[in-house]
């Protein structure tokens, strides 16, 4: 007997049994579902985070007076926080570097994270961020223009009132109106639209589209920033200098701040790819919880499989004699069960697929992640519903396989 007609005479015999079959291999897709799910989110999270941070280059790198706080759970530490980086201290070092004409330096700093903008009679929710920002924020940052221009020097160094906003500011108050030139009030000062930002997408707090750049200069005197720490961002000239510049900026700084030969840095500096690799790093923590979720429900699943086989080979022992008796080999009644049990998981497992990328796709949208198709999360749900159908259908397979084909026409 071929594989046809092993799968045909299994999907009669579950066709004969359908709700058994229909609860067991809902048992399978739900540990599938679980599985597929939560790593074609990891996967999807870590695919957007590799693009944010491929957007800001491999040459980059920011001073701040902290670390990175990148914590899953109570996993990782918590990141040293040191004295602020006073603006004095970042324009200096600013000063000093291009006085080299080596690497872009920008200076820049959250004004705030909850500011209001209006123009005329629309008005956005009060959640817009506010940067502060120089002439070179926007190509150490990774951004760029959908439509105007970037800040000169000129207007950095005057505090002028003008400002580049992101593209959800530019639709909710402007839709299909040119918002270049015109006014929009942010908190209680005007500015006037110089530039739109190209879209960045909004994902684990890398830049977004709901925000509103000002001038440095201008943001101190607006917003204040008496008690704020600065961030140096640096751009160097390749990814081959990248080692130099920061061996140099670190000399800097730490004769900015005053420090002696045997003190530690009182600063951070953290590179892009770093940050990218942390992160990556303690998400794919989460692997483990999926693995161990998936493992106990398809337990589950294969005992409940194991049980619908040998029901099944108790109520067809009299048509397992018959099939004997007309030379039936025991090889075959053995093939023909596990056939069965491999389809009926192989049926729970395509379910469990679906479920778990539509699942796992729309959780990482929700925190602006990509979709994607995890294909080799499909193959491998493929080979653990083959390896669960084998495990469990052995026994009732080879218990149906030994049954002697007298007693089995004897049996009621």
């Amino acid at each position: 007997m071929n594989i046809q007609q092993n799968i045909k005479i299994a999907l009669q015999s579950i066709r004969s049994q359908l709700l058994r079959t229909i609860l067991t291999s809902l048992i399978i897709a739900i540990g599938i579902m679980a599985l597929v799910g939560i790593l074609t989110a990891i996967d999807s999270i870590k695919e957007t985070l590799t693009g944010n941070f491929a957007l800001l280059g491999a040459n980059t790198y920011a001073i701040r007076n902290r670390g990175p706080n990148i914590r899953i759970g109570n996993s990782g530490k918590r990141p040293k926080s040191f004295e602020k980086i006073t603006y004095y201290q970042a324009m200096r070092f600013k000063e000093k570097m291009e006085a080299q004409q080596a690497d872009v330096v920008s200076v820049s700093y959250q004004a705030t994270g909850i500011a209001e903008a209006k123009f005329q009679n629309k008005t956005t929710n009060p959640n817009i961020k506010v940067m502060a920002v120089d002439e070179n924020y926007q190509t150490t940052g990774g951004y760029e223009l959908d439509a105007g221009r970037n800040f000169s020097k000129v207007e950095i160094e005057n505090a002028a009132s003008v400002a580049l906003i992101g593209q959800d500011v530019a639709e909710l108050l402007f839709k299909e109106e040119e918002p270049l030139g015109k006014i929009i009030q942010v908190r209680s000062k005007r500015y006037r639209v110089i530039g739109v930002l190209a879209s960045k997408g909004s994902s684990f707090g890398f830049g977004g589209d709901n925000i509103i750049w000002v001038p440095i200069q201008n943001a101190r005197q607006s917003f204040g920033a008496a008690n704020t720490s600065f961030t140096i961002n640096i751009m160097a000239l390749s990814a081959e200098s990248l080692d130099g510049s920061i061996y140099e900026s670190t000399a800097l700084m730490r004769a900015i701040r005053k420090l002696k030969p045997q003190q530690e840095d009182n600063f951070a500096i953290t590179k892009s790819d770093n940050l990218s690799q942390t992160l990556i790093e303690n998400i794919s923590k989460v692997t483990g919880a999926a693995v161990v979720i998936a493992g106990v429900t398809l337990l589950g699943a294969a005992i409940a499989l194991m049980n619908i086989m040998l029901v099944s080979v108790t109520e067809r022992t009299r048509e397992i004699g018959i099939r004997k008796a007309i030379g039936a080999k025991s090889t075959t009644i053995r093939n023909q069960f596990l056939t069965e049990a491999i389809v009926i998981c192989l049926l729970g497992g395509a379910l469990g697929v679906v479920l778990g990328i539509g699942i796992g796709n729309l959780t990482s949208v929700l925190v602006g992640g990509s979709f994607i198709i995890p294909w080799l999360w499909m193959l491998v749900s493929a080979l653990i519903c083959i390896a669960v159908g084998l495990i469990s259908g052995f026994y009732p397979a080879y218990k149906a396989s030994s049954l002697d084909p007298i007693e089995s026409l004897r049996y009621e």
